[in-house]
């Protein structure tokens, strides 16, 4: 259990401290060793568990009052069920290693002021007939506390995903190594979305500097004290990543012959990088390497005092490489062709809408998402608002 949220937080250091097995799993509040009896009268042990509303890394008050519980449903002393708590009976998992069998509730008038409140309420009520039964059954076990081993990438606990109970599905996108080719518009967004996943380490390549125009594609706000610091995309697209994911590795140069070899060993790598011939060697050596990658990008023309755009997504996979060079569907050209996007238009929504759109392929190439089409090519229209998906698997 991280100590930080620990010891910062009054409640669950009071469980702690009064010798309940207390820890954090798949971002969820467990308490561990809670007696109770079954139907046969006899004495088991089971876990409690409650999600983890939390200010930063100190909890708040319990975003609701229901609980799970890994076990049989709990009885008095005599066998009959402890009926007033009971909730929902479906085996279910919230995420690796944290499987409960059903759900309790119990609501309390003016809710719980903490989870000290809330779990101990909960074990009184289910501990009660056991300890009846039994004199040494509790769950004040005082366990021996170790030291934390910090396997998260986060700064702070994902409790988006365990209130959302899909921890088993984030760990799908828990990758070791993720590059990001380019830090413009569209690859500045895609780290803005691959930064709030687990993902153990985020590669950052770019070798220009964050300048003004930047600013105005890219997601937050720079300040004019930045802004004049010219400080460079990798350096300070990572100190603004940092703040939430811990490994994020920033490489300050264009990728080269010589440079190239830094991506063999990546498990999956974004490209949002100009056309050319520093493309065309990435995307062969990418290939040589036998790594995934998406390649993005946007074509935006002025027409009639409006602009037209089209958004691309083309995956490559050691599984299917074919389409790419038979169907042209990654431009390697210079980008000068009549392309207003190379005159730095400021459309960061178009920039958002192109990284969202590869990251929603990359997260159902993981299997996060449901992929029925597994499209390999998808071009966007603005004016039509239309999605072609082609190149199916």
């Amino acid at each position: 259990m991280s100590q930080k949220l620990l010891s910062r937080s009054p409640d669950l250091k009071r469980l702690r401290d009064e010798g309940y097995d207390v820890e954090v799993k798949s971002n969820f509040l467990v308490v561990n060793n809670v007696p109770y009896v079954n139907a046969r009268r006899e004495v088991k042990f089971g876990r409690l568990v409650s999600e983890l509303t939390l200010s930063g890394d100190i909890t708040s008050r319990p975003s609701t009052h229901v609980v799970h519980f890994a076990g049989e449903h709990p009885c008095h002393k005599d066998g009959g069920e402890i009926a007033q708590i009971k909730h929902g009976s479906v085996r279910s998992s919230l995420g690796p290693d944290l499987v409960v069998d059903r759900s309790f509730s119990n609501k309390p008038q003016v809710g719980y002021s903490d989870y000290y409140d809330k779990m101990t309420t909960y074990m009184a009520i289910i501990s009660s007939p056991a300890e009846a039964l039994d004199e040494k059954a509790t769950a004040r076990t005082f366990p021996v506390v170790e030291p934390d081993v910090e396997e998260s990438p986060f700064n702070y606990l994902d409790t988006a995903s365990s209130r959302a109970q899909i921890g088993l599905v984030t760990q799908k996108l828990a990758l070791a190594k993720v590059a990001i080719v380019g830090l413009g518009g569209t690859g500045s967004y895609i780290l803005d979305l691959v930064a709030k996943t687990p993902v153990k380490e985020i590669h950052v390549f770019d070798g220009d500097t964050f300048s003004q125009h930047n600013a105005f594609r890219a997601p937050g706000a720079a300040s004019i004290e930045e802004l004049r610091q010219k400080p460079r995309k990798v350096a300070y697209f990572r100190d603004r990543y940092s703040k939430l994911h811990r490994n994020i590795i920033a490489h300050d140069a264009y990728l080269s012959a010589a440079s190239v070899e830094a991506l063999r060993g990546m498990n999956f790598v974004f490209l949002s990088l100009d056309q050319g011939d520093g493309k065309k060697l990435v995307i062969e050596k990418l290939e040589e390497f036998g790594i995934s990658f998406i390649d993005v990008g946007m074509g935006v023309q002025l027409v009639d005092d409006a602009l037209l755009g089209i958004l691309r997504v083309t995956v490559s996979t050691p599984q299917q490489r074919g389409h790419v060079k038979a169907r042209n569907r990654i431009p390697l050209g210079d980008g000068n062709d009549n392309n207003e996007y190379s005159k730095n238009i400021q459309i960061a929504d178009l920039n958002a809408l192109n990284a969202a759109l590869a990251v929603i392929k990359w997260k159902k190439l993981c299997g996060f998402y449901k992929d029925l089409e597994n499209e390999y090519f998808s071009a966007y229209s603005v004016d039509g608002n239309a999605l072609l998906n082609e190149d199916q698997a």
